[in-house]
């Protein structure tokens, strides 16, 4: 319920704020002032989003999971998406997302909420699953059946 609140009152608040906004400044600085915070926006995250697809690849290839880098990669797409729709709240959250200390706190929250595995461990269902395979793959394979031909 509160999202769906949330859903309706954003864009009456962003309405308001852009009015206002231009009532003192005038519509058109108004309206470049919004495009200059979408490309600062969109600038920063080109960056930070390349920073953390370097950071997870590089927990990739020693074997760890990346599951900070995912969380903070889903938390950059959600800043993106907020700093190219117009107006001034959501830019301002989008900004929040894209400083580093807060996205870190936000991830740490969100992987809090989601269990994690890693399928590198001794015990993984993983290495599991595949030794049952190999084992079933060195016996040699009769597969039965039967058919039916269907003139159609």
């Amino acid at each position: 319920m509160p999202w769906l609140l949330l859903f309706f009152a954003m864009p009456i608040i962003e309405m308001y704020l852009l009015i206002t906004v231009a009532g003192y400044i005038d519509a058109l600085p108004t309206i470049g002032l919004v495009m200059l915070t979408a490309v600062i926006g969109v600038t920063l995250l080109r960056y930070q989003g390349l920073e953390t697809l370097m950071r997870g690849t590089q927990k990739m290839r020693s074997g760890q999971m990346p599951a900070q880098e995912v969380a903070e990669g889903l938390l950059l797409a959600v800043a993106g998406a907020l700093m190219i729709t117009p107006g001034f709240v959501t830019d301002a959250i989008g900004f929040l997302i894209l400083f580093p200390p807060t996205r870190l706190v936000i991830a740490h929250m969100m992987l809090a909420r989601v269990q994690t595995h890693s399928f590198h461990g001794p015990e993984s269902p993983h290495q599991q699953a595949s030794s049952d395979h190999a084992e079933r793959d060195s016996e040699p394979r009769t597969i039965e059946g039967e058919y039916q031909r269907r003139d159609d």
